[in-house]
């Protein structure tokens, strides 16, 4: 497969993994002395996802989450639809949650995230994103930990798609030829 094919390379396989890392550090220290229910966004936060739980060093309990916004176009439709609910909704009360998602751009996805979760009554609730564009925000939602900020570009790869392609790059690129407007896959 060819660079051009997946667009211009903004962040290396050794880039993601130090950034995941110090993620994980300093959820680890904000969290010293507590358990973390992570409630992973399917499917595109999966590999980060992965990476990030095994790095944290406080105990961790899995959990996914699986909405829709995009239904492969390269922008959202601003209608979230929760395809697949947390085994734990109903058990959230007085937990420390985490949202992992892979980005947050235009807010939408994010605002509806945190409307149904905090409505379970956890003793907290914070949010870790692989990437933020905050170029796209149409809603200010509150974002507590960041790896990286990216430009206003279709991206592809760890985890992030493309109409369910380029997941498994190990990888973030820039899609030069997808039809966009700053959008990038489903669940965003």
């Amino acid at each position: 497969m060819t660079e051009r094919k997946f667009g211009k390379a903004l962040i290396d396989t050794k880039t993601l993994s130090d950034r995941v890392k110090q993620l994980a550090q300093q959820i680890s220290r904000d969290y010293e002395g507590r358990e973390i229910l992570a409630i992973g966004v399917l499917k595109g936060a999966s590999i980060f996802y992965s990476d990030l739980v095994r790095q944290i060093q406080v105990p961790v309990v899995l959990d996914f989450i699986q909405v829709k916004s995009y239904a492969g176009r390269t922008s959202s439709s601003g209608e979230v639809r929760m395809i697949a609910e947390p085994e734990f909704i109903g058990d959230m009360e007085g937990r420390h949650v985490l949202i992992v998602e892979d980005i947050v751009d235009s807010g939408v996805t994010m605002r509806y995230l945190q409307k149904i979760l905090l409505a379970k009554g956890p003793a907290s609730l914070r949010c870790v994103t692989l990437l933020d564009k905050p170029s796209r925000r149409r809603i200010q939602v509150p974002v507590d930990y960041v790896g990286f900020t990216v430009p206003n570009v279709f991206v592809i790869g760890y985890g992030l798609d493309h109409a369910e392609r380029y997941r498994n790059l190990p990888y973030i690129a820039s899609l030069e030829n997808a039809e966009t407007n700053g959008g990038r896959g489903p669940a965003g």
